[in-house]
């Protein structure tokens, strides 16, 4: 380097010069713009974090509107002891809140000592823990594993922002700075950590659809939460980081490891000894949950028929009385934490249920239905469904042009679908899903009610295993042909309460013809003569039915049916299926006869049978009585629904009748041996129906006994089994009873009367002691007698060894068989449409061709 005199001074002169003055200025000014940009992008980005934060914080949800109770709450029902029948619960409510002191220290300790260790000190969010978090997620590459959210900001992430399971990277930013904020603001509010905690453990998902601590133990201990181990508690503790991945019962090894880990900060953090930690780690508790499992597995959680139809009434009832809209009454129903007290006796269901499955009081021989359903993913990927209906008419095309879904047992069945399935597998496609239910036949239902309060007690909805919820029930969904059972109800209540008649009052049982030209027959094809209205009923004669209903009119017959409170009844045109141009109505008269378009449900008609037995005020069927909600206040007050239908003595008029069904007529077979019994017996055209109502002075019940498909019952006790399940069952109900009578009303009185008129008997009558109605008490004398003799007719239908034993006089080992005349049954089981024409009165209308005119009966019954 060049230090010389000339050297220096050139460069003394060139620092001095214009040029580089003036290049140190521009450097100094360049400097001088950078800085005060760095300061104000400084202050910029400084204010616009501010701003966004504020903006954030803006946004955040109310601390005063914040609500961090758990939403979403089991639903129990209860029986009339007060025993608890059923938890109802939606995917994400099974849950049962309890208060933190029923809640274990253990656990408590056991969950704050793996989730959040300083809760008891920090003010919602814990700064060591957000920076410790932060650190090892720098020195692992940028991979943040470790969370460092406290449980109050988790409480808030589960409550309040719950939809963080679906968020994106920005939204979850968005989301973790207003849980912050607001957990500052929450522990502010609320300034008591037990609130928090006790919120947060009825909150937190526990695995295996258990919602909260109480669920869990109830779940995987069998216990109340306040009943639980420390072992048990550090089990449960350990769970909520992942419900999944260590669920105890699917994954017990990965739980047993998370435990440990539960385990060693209660021991770091000085909330157990070593000694508990010890014997905590030599608990065999594993053992334990896979038994609590195998028990709750082994019981029935498939609703019962008599849950299935409350369900039905609480959301319709929900709704109507309360205003909630169809969604809203399920929400509440599955997840708002109700109370429902049903009518159920256990002891009563039990005896129900213990009768129905037994097979010895069933047909022998009993067939099977089959319900189907196939899905199948074919070569080319698609996937297509199979119906059970797809399988009949494969069989009808390929083997039997008359095959039906009818097998005689079950192995029958599964072969046919395991020809059917193989043909549709043949291309190599692979099964999706499969449903197989094989269902017994012939079926029955039954509905027993207390008569006095109109209570429910009991129902089954079928025969054979029951394998899911909801489905079909006989007992209150399906509507059938009720036969002769409807002649009380649609005929003589109305002509004793209003027509002028008394039990007394007489029809002369001789050939009728319908104003169509169809002749009405007996069912024993024979004609009786002179016969009061009590003999009609005890032996179910169909020609004096139908003669008292022209009397009443059909109109009023039905009229009567709607009181008793029958929905299915047609009392106006309605067109069958819509759209068929074909149009019903149940006003005429076969319909005294239970020849109706639509049939009825066992609950209707049991809870009509309960309207005579109750002194003719009918109750509207009650499932419930309150249902209040987890807090306990009333939500609906079942109080129920009362009608007078018929006077009381028009109600006992017809139970003496009707105990001489069971005493000497058609339902010989039904007597108790402890107590009385009045009802009806019923039997449609070709045995497609059977059917028993009827009551003692404390219970009401319909047994229901038939085919789903309509098919016709054979001979032996296929036709009897109705009969065999009520007496079994009422035998079995009444047996510690108290034996009574029914109780006569002071306005009935009794008086002798002749047996050809009706009238007050002379010396020279056939007389006999009636009941009458104190203001129809007969005023007149029989003035004589004639006689008429008809003819002993039977069609040609007639001639079965059965038809010719219906004459002998009954007796409880050899009872009169009843086989009533109706129309030929138009609906098929199960409320599927009608296909034939029912039949209406021919003075309805006739200016409307649309409406169709009286179809008597085509067939004659035989037995």
């Amino acid at each position: 380097m060049n230090f010389g005199k000339r050297a220096v001074n050139k460069k003394r002169n060139d620092l001095s010069s214009h040029s580089t003055m003036m290049g140190k200025k521009a450097n100094v000014s360049f400097l001088r713009v950078i800085f005060i940009s760095l300061i104000a992008l400084l202050f910029i980005g400084g204010g616009v974090g501010v701003g966004a934060l504020k903006g954030l914080i803006d946004n955040a949800p109310d601390i005063s509107e914040v609500n961090i109770v758990p939403v979403g709450e089991a639903t129990f029902v209860y029986d009339a002891n007060g025993n608890q029948l059923q938890k109802l619960t939606a995917p994400n409510s099974n849950r049962m809140p309890v208060t933190i002191d029923q809640i274990p220290l253990d656990l408590q300790h056991a969950v704050v000592a793996i989730e959040d260790e300083r809760f008891y000190e920090h003010n919602g969010i814990d700064i060591r823990g957000i920076l410790r978090a932060g650190i090892k997620g720098i020195a692992n590459g940028g991979h943040f594993t470790e969370g460092a959210s406290t449980i109050t900001q988790q409480l808030l992430k589960n409550n309040v922002f719950t939809g963080w399971t679906n968020e994106s990277v920005v939204q979850r930013f968005k989301r973790k700075f207003q849980e912050q904020y607001l957990a500052i603001q929450l522990e502010k509010q609320v300034k008591d950590k037990n609130v928090i905690l006790e919120n947060y453990l009825n909150t937190i998902n526990l695995g295996n659809g258990n919602y909260g601590v109480q669920a869990a133990a109830q779940g995987y201990f069998g216990k109340n939460v306040s009943d639980l181990t420390l072992s048990e508690c550090t089990v449960i503790a350990g769970i909520s980081q992942n419900p999944t991945k260590f669920n105890p019962v699917v994954y017990p090894e990965k739980n047993a490891q998370r435990r440990k880990d539960v385990l060693d900060h209660m021991l770091e953090q000085e909330y157990i000894t070593k000694a508990q930690y010890d014997e905590c780690l030599a608990d065999n508790v594993y053992e334990r949950i896979q038994n609590v499992e195998q028990t709750q597995e082994e019981t029935d959680k498939t609703y019962s028929y008599f849950i299935d139809e409350l369900t039905e009434q609480v959301v319709r009832d929900l709704q109507e009385q309360r205003g909630y809209t169809e969604a809203q009454a399920y929400t509440a129903l599955y997840s708002g934490g109700l109370r429902i007290y049903t009518t159920q006796d256990p002891s009563i269901q039990q005896i129900c249920d213990e009768e129905y499955e037994n097979p010895d009081n069933f047909p022998a021989g009993s067939q099977v239905t089959l319900d189907y359903a196939l899905t199948v993913k074919h070569p080319n990927g698609e996937q297509e469904n199979y119906s059970k209906e797809m399988l009949k008419e494969y069989f009808i095309q390929n083997e039997d042009s008359n095959f039906t879904l009818l097998f005689d047992s079950a192995e029958s069945a599964q072969a046919h679908v395991d020809t059917y399935k193989a043909s549709i597998l043949a291309d190599g496609s692979e099964v999706v899903s499969e449903t197989m239910h094989p269902t017994p036949q012939p079926q029955s239902s039954i509905t027993i009610i207390d008569q006095h309060t109109g209570y429910v007690k009991a129902i089954v909805g079928g025969r054979g295993e029951k394998s899911s919820s909801l489905t079909l029930n006989r007992a209150t969904n399906t509507l059938r042909q009720p036969g002769s059972t409807f002649k009380p109800l649609a005929v003589y209540a109305a002509a004793l309460n209003e027509g002028g008649m008394t039990l007394a009052t007489t029809f002369e049982d001789e050939p009728y013809t319908y104003a169509n030209g169809q002749p009405l027959y007996n069912y024993d094809h024979q004609y009786h003569g002179t016969v009061s209205m009590r003999t009609a009923i005890m032996k179910s004669y169909n020609i004096p039915a139908v003669l008292a209903m022209e009397k009443i009119t059909p109109k009023v017959g039905v009229e009567y049916l709607k009181k008793f409170g029958f929905t299915s009844i047609l009392d106006e045109p309605k067109e069958i299926p819509e759209g068929s141009g074909d149009y019903y109505t149940d006003e005429n008269l076969p319909t005294a006869l239970g020849g109706i378009t639509q049939g009825v449900s066992n609950l209707e008609l049991t809870a009509a049978y309960a309207a005579i037995a109750n002194n003719g005020t009918y109750i509207k069927p009650v499932f419930y009585t309150k249902i209040l909600d987890s807090d306990g206040n009333v939500v609906i007050d079942n109080t129920p629904e009362k009608t007078t239908v018929i006077k009381p003595s028009t109600a006992y008029l017809l139970t003496s009748a009707l105990e001489d069904v069971v005493n000497q007529g058609t339902g010989t077979r039904l007597q108790l041996s402890n107590m009385p019994v009045a009802g009806k017996t019923g039997t449609t055209d070709n045995y497609k129906n059977l059917w028993f109502s009827g009551f003692t002075p404390y219970y009401t019940c319909s047994v229901w006994a038939g085919y789903d498909d309509n098919t016709v019952l054979p001979q032996g006790t296929a036709r009897t089994y109705q009969q065999t399940l009520w007496k079994k069952i009422m035998q079995r109900i009444h047996a510690d009873l108290p034996e009574t009578d029914f109780k006569m009303p002071s306005t009935v009185e009794k008086a002798s009367i002749c047996t050809e008129t009706g009238l007050l008997a002379t010396s020279s009558c056939s007389s006999v002691t009636e009941l009458f109605d104190t203001e129809q008490l007969p005023k007149k004398y029989c003035s004589g007698h004639y006689r008429r003799s008809y003819s002993s007719e039977s069609s040609s239908e007639s001639g079965s060894e059965e038809n010719d034993t219906t004459t002998e006089t009954p007796t409880p080992d050899n009872p009169v068989t009843e086989p009533e005349q109706t129309q030929p049954e138009t609906p098929p089981a199960d409320n599927q449409t009608p296909t034939e024409t029912p039949p209406t009165d021919g003075g309805t209308d006739t200016q409307q061709p649309e409406t169709p005119q009286e179809t008597p009966p085509a067939e004659t019954p035989t037995e």
